[in-house]
């Protein structure tokens, strides 16, 4: 039997075979020579005495240990181009997901998806960085992948007993992502590496007999007791019937068309909490400085991150989707709006950190937008958006603060230099945001310069607006079958229903459905 051991390394140490033995044989008590294979299960930093080290978790066999049996695959794909059909609305992470799952359980899965393929929706990209042209259909949000693969592909998630973690990772390592992301504390694919892995779990869904129709967009539901046909337009702006055992409804947090379309076809829907605020920026080696006391990193170290949380006035302010060595980027999904999301490259070598700082809003929190009924939380986050657009020149350029200013109300007379490829104009970011959210982010921001001394400086950017950390409204279902309470055949899923919150908790939520919907379809 294998022995588990927990052990340090040097940064310096890490890539070392010869480092790593003689670590295990003086924590184990064991002969090197003693020593068989060597398996690292986990890895992570740990920069709290000092000087930082990396903690791994070691599993350790005796020379003369037999080997051990190799795990079975874990999953096995079939052709199902004769099974039942599954329509799922949404290529993101949730949708593909479910999709490779319901493969594997023997039900063809045909998914229609609004925006491009990885590679064309390149070009999307494109236009609304250097243009400032917005596609409804195509951005960072909308298009195959969701709105992970080009906004950082960050994989850490707090939801472990939600689904198959393991498996979810196992995927997209199958796929052609580092065997690193299975044993990292923090697993993280980049942006620049991203967009591959999913093109190649687009190629395995067509392989084994699934569907995928880019460029189509849901326009309309056929409703009879139940959810009986999608109404679909394709490409050339002609719509058709789209029929099937079962739908899957994974759009993602933005698609506030869809939303609208349920609303107006009597499906229920929920108010739910969310959170909105800025996107902070700071300097790389400000951030290493703090975190790690080096403003030049040693070998092996990656660029630091930070989480910060605390308590202002009854809600939660924090720190959401750090992005160390990363861009800030413009994520607005229509023209007229200004929002803000952070990424990184697999390298996180850009000289800045971001981070989402944000803070909780509840229901009570919308009274004054309680005319838009269950729509109250996405008024509140448009009307924020578009004062933000308003304030500038008709572009992409974001407003912004010196983060000192943000703090004293000030306008800042210049600002600092930005990874952020639209450009930044000085605006009063105070006078821009609800009192409700600007008083309790000026709160938050006092509360952690003092938990991380140099956070709060002159040289950090706050820019506007961090407003779709998640979906402000939830499409209900019922939580043994995970189908809408009301509609049997309809199965919210993901972000935009309102149940997940990143790429594996939205990958694991999507195998769950599929699970669920086989369970029905099959018996």
């Amino acid at each position: 039997m294998p022995t588990t051991l927990e052990i340090k390394l040097a940064p310096s140490e890490l890539h070392d075979a010869a480092a790593l033995r003689r670590a295990v044989s003086r924590k184990g008590k064991i002969a090197e020579e003693d020593i068989g294979m060597l398996t690292v299960s986990r890895r992570s930093i740990d920069a709290r005495g000092g000087r930082p080290v990396y903690r791994l978790r070691v599993e350790v066999t005796d020379r003369n240990d037999p080997p051990e049996a190799e795990a079975p695959p874990a999953f096995q794909l079939q052709d199902v181009s004769d099974a039942p059909t599954v329509a799922i609305v949404g290529c993101g992470p949730a949708g593909m997901f479910a999709a490779l799952e319901l493969i594997e359980l023997g039900l063809r899965p045909v998914i229609i998806e609004r925006g491009k393929d990885v590679r064309a929706r390149r070009r999307s990209l494109r236009a609304i960085q250097q243009a400032g042209e917005v596609d409804p259909d195509s951005n960072y949000c909308f298009g195959e992948g969701g709105a992970g693969t080009y906004s950082d592909g960050k994989l850490y998630t707090r939801s472990l007993k939600r689904g198959n973690y393991l498996k979810a990772l196992q995927t997209l390592v199958a796929h052609g992502a580092q065997e690193d992301i299975l044993i990292d504390a923090h697993p993280h694919i980049g942006s620049n590496k991203l967009p591959g892995v999913v093109g190649n779990m687009r190629e395995t869904i067509l392989a084994y007999g699934g569907e995928i129709r880019f460029g189509h967009r849901l326009e309309d539901v056929e409703l009879s007791g139940d959810l009986r046909a999608l109404i679909v337009r394709d490409e050339q702006g002609r719509e058709y019937r789209l029929a099937a055992e079962a739908y899957i409804l994974a759009t993602g947090h933005s698609a506030r068309d869809v939303y609208q379309l349920l609303h107006q076809r009597g499906v229920r829907l929920e108010a739910k909490p969310f959170a909105l605020g800025v996107r902070i920026e700071h300097p790389q080696p400000l951030i290493d400085q703090i975190q790690y006391g080096q403003s030049q990193r040693e070998a092996n170290l990656p660029a630091s991150s930070y989480k910060l949380v605390t308590q202002v006035k009854g809600r939660g302010v924090f720190s959401f989707c750090m992005c160390p060595g990363g861009l800030v980027v413009p994520a607005a999904t229509a023209p007229g709006e200004i929002v803000v999301n952070g990424m990184s490259l697999s390298r996180r070598d850009s000289p800045f950190a971001n981070s989402g700082t944000v803070v909780a809003v509840e229901l009570e929190d919308l009274a004054p937008f309680g005319a838009h009924g269950v729509f109250a939380g996405l008024a509140l986050q448009q009307r924020i958006e578009q004062t933000m657009f308003a304030s500038g020149d008709g572009t992409q350029r974001a407003p912004a603060q010196r983060l000192t200013d943000f703090v004293d109300r000030r306008l800042s007379t210049d600002l600092p230099a930005t990874s952020y490829i639209p450009g930044l104009h000085s605006a009063a970011l105070h006078t821009l945001l609800p009192d409700s959210i600007y008083s309790r982010l000026q709160q938050g921001v006092r509360d952690f310069s003092r938990k991380m001394k140099g956070y709060y400086t002159g040289e950090a950017n706050v820019i506007g607006t961090e407003s779709r950390t998640s979906s402000p409204v939830r499409i209900p279902r019922d939580r043994k079958t995970y189908a809408h309470p009301e509609l049997p055949s309809l199965y919210p899923c993901g972000e935009g229903a309102g149940f997940a919150g990143g790429i594996l908790s939205a990958a694991m939520d999507g195998q769950n459905v599929a699970r669920a919907v086989a369970a029905k379809v099959l018996g």
